[in-house]
């Protein structure tokens, strides 16, 4: 199960140190040895949400909401106001999700971003593409994990470029239009923030590989404790919260470094995804996931460094789409630094790539985790074990 494998360490981690209620779309199955209890609704459903919420509230006596999904950060928001919890606002959570919003906060408060344009058709794309000028990127104005986002070269990819984000622009909530941004050209990172009545502290910078253009998939992270850039985006990451008003609680703000000057791509106010936080606590010692729910119950939070060392993961795809036939990992591959694989499809599923209309959701086949004294050598490990790794997929007709 895939929200096992991805979110398992963050409920295992929450529930050693609280009784955890939970409000799931599904019946829980490997969630239920960490729960007190549950009740079942939507939680994208605000109505059903809060219904959900208030009947667990009339059972227990809580003192947090919290979520780690993206797409329920302002329907949580709103229910821990309905509940009277401690809470970020929902408009802050909106300016979170809403990246046309927070575009025009970041430039109100002088926050390095890039220029950003909401158009609606793709003769309106094509006129602030060459007003910008190329290479520009084209994304749904609210969505997550780089689904829907392409880099356009020029104006000959311009009008794929607007349908493909379009497509998943009908899907979003907070936004539905497409925007037509600034490229920004330099390595991608993201930073790991712990917010506490106002006050941020940077806990971990994560250096990310990401797919040849047009795509943006994220294919591995590493995070190594003794990161010198975390001094360097500290400033920039509580500047981009102060800009969106988030005073509590953990993010994961994704930014570029253009000639070494790190400019703000989103602000993702939750623990970040692809078990991040899994590998800032292998390095540095520090549970994210227990920082954010102290946090939600109005507890200062632990995030004092107790390691130095590093940790990464590779994501694993395929090299075309099709049907998955072999994958599995050679035993003589097995060492002590491997630190966990995980597969996620097996022989017989169907997977899609991107540019065969899938994207991280439909494609990845699962992940490996390796750790090392440096950033440099956990990356390597990674990328030799993924070197090892048999993997055939039967291009569809």
């Amino acid at each position: 199960m895939e929200a096992e494998a991805y979110r398992g360490y963050c409920l295992q981690s929450v529930a050693a140190a609280y009784d955890v209620v939970l409000i799931t779309g599904t019946e829980p199955t490997w969630e239920r040895p960490y729960l007190a209890d549950w009740e079942v609704a939507d939680p994208t459903d605000q109505a059903a949400l809060s219904a959900a919420g208030r009947a667990l509230a009339e059972r227990h006596q809580l003192a947090g909401v919290m979520t780690w999904t993206e797409w329920y950060l302002v329907p949580v928001a709103r229910l821990a106001r309905q509940l009277g919890l401690p809470t970020n606002t929902p408009e802050a959570m909106q300016g979170c999700r809403n990246k046309a919003t927070a575009r025009s906060l970041f430039a109100r408060h002088g926050v390095p971003s890039a220029a950003s344009v909401s158009v609606s058709s793709a003769e309106e794309a094509a006129a602030v593409a060459q007003r910008i000028g190329y290479p520009v990127v084209v994304k749904p104005g609210s969505h997550a994990a780089a689904v829907g986002v392409m880099r356009v070269d020029d104006a000959a990819g311009l009008d794929a470029a607007y349908a493909f984000a379009a497509q998943t622009a009908e899907r979003g909530v907070e936004n539905r239009q497409v925007l037509v941004e600034e490229y920004l050209d330099g390595p991608e990172i993201s930073v790991e923030c712990v917010t506490y009545q106002g006050h941020t502290t940077v806990v971990a910078v994560t250096r990310k590989t990401i797919s040849p253009p047009p795509y943006f998939e994220q294919l591995a992270h590493a995070v190594d404790a003794a990161d010198p850039l975390r001094s360097t985006v500290a400033p920039v990451a509580a500047a981009a919260l102060r800009a969106l008003g988030v005073t509590d609680g953990v993010s994961h703000i994704e930014m570029r470094l253009v000639n070494n000057h790190p400019r703000l791509i989103e602000v993702n106010g939750r623990l970040a995804g692809d078990m991040i936080g899994h590998l800032v606590h292998l390095a540095t010692g520090i549970d994210l996931a227990r920082a954010a729910a102290d946090i939600a119950c109005t507890r200062a939070p632990e995030h004092t460094p107790t390691r130095r060392q590093a940790a990464a993961i590779r994501l694993i795809y395929p090299d075309t789409s099709g049907i998955l036939t072999q994958l599995h990992l050679d035993e003589s591959a097995q060492q002590p630094w491997l630190e966990r694989i995980r597969f996620q499809r097996r022989p017989g599923d169907e997977v899609r790539l991107p540019q065969d209309g899938g994207d991280m959701f439909t494609a990845r086949l699962g992940f490996l985790i390796t750790t090392g004294p440096t950033g440099d050598l956990a990356q390597a490990r990674a990328q030799a074990t993924h070197q090892r790794l048999a993997v055939t997929v039967a291009p569809n007709a």
